[in-house]
């Protein structure tokens, strides 16, 4: 059975998170993994509280999975502070993980910053550029590239600079922009478009999460990049289609469950 390491923060609610993570490599037949960087106390209304685990502890929690697992993907979530951004960064060196999905978490829906200010600028210099792929939103890229993005051209202006950080793949999410959600990954040379559908309804905690974990799953599986993106756009699809709504709260959540057809399939990359 192949292996995969999910590096980020615990989410109470189970939505997001390792929660959410190891649901999708489970229901994708990969092996979950996991290393702690914070412990959240979140709900469907948001985020109440942040602790840090101290970065000796996740550089422990790596180097206990893979020395006896392996692994042949890496997801990497919310880090919270320089110090484990520093540490995660190293251990991947360390340990020569490969096919390293990065979910820029910066912020929570409700606003609540989950990566540190100061925490930013030692993203782009050590753990970007030993990503396989990062996959940050609109806000996010912004907030990486240093630039405003208001349509297709500023988001592929900005991936152009992250990839200048030094990623393989760059995969801006366009689910923020206005009418149907495309996403844009570009490899240096060229970019594929991934048209999606917009989903009325509760909006579904944790679907970047979902997403990254997937891609990770599938590089994991042996897919390429762009077909393990084209795959995993699917596999959101059906699970946003069968998220629930818990709570008292307006969110829905993730269930763990997607259509039998999604998970069986490779879907081809994205249109160039």
């Amino acid at each position: 059975m192949r292996t995969a390491l999910t590096i980020a923060g615990s989410d109470s609610s189970g939505g997001a998170g390792i929660q959410a993570d190891l649901k999708v490599f489970q229901s994708l037949d990969v092996y979950g993994l996991s290393a702690v960087t914070a412990v959240t106390a979140q709900n469907s209304r948001g985020v109440h509280k942040v602790n840090k685990v101290p970065p000796r502890t996740i550089t422990a929690q790596i180097d206990a999975v893979t020395r006896d697992f392996g692994a042949d993907a890496c997801k990497i979530g919310m880090l919270y502070t320089l110090q484990a951004v520093t540490v995660v960064a190293e251990r991947i060196a360390r340990r020569k993980l490969q096919n390293v999905v990065l979910d820029t978490i910066i912020f929570a829906k409700d606003g609540t910053r989950l990566l540190l200010a100061k925490a930013v600028q030692r993203l782009r210099r050590d753990l970007i550029p030993r990503s396989t792929i990062v996959t940050p939103n609109i806000v996010e890229a912004a907030e990486l590239a240093r630039v405003g993005i208001t349509d297709q051209s500023d988001a592929k202006n900005a991936a152009k600079i992250i990839h200048g950080f030094g990623p393989k793949y760059v995969l801006i999410k366009g689910g923020h922009f206005s009418g149907e959600p495309v996403d844009l990954l570009y490899d240096g040379e060229q970019f594929f478009e991934y048209p999606g559908e917009r989903i009325t309804g509760p909006p579904m905690h944790g679907t970047g999460c979902v997403l990254s974990a997937a891609i990770a799953a599938r590089l994991a599986l042996g897919d390429s990049v762009p077909d393990a993106v084209g795959f995993s756009k699917d596999y959101v699809t059906a699970a946003i289609k069968n998220s629930i709504v818990l709570g008292k709260g307006s969110l829905s959540y993730f269930t763990g469950n997607s259509d039998s057809d999604i998970k069986r399939k490779a879907v081809p990359g994205g249109k160039k």
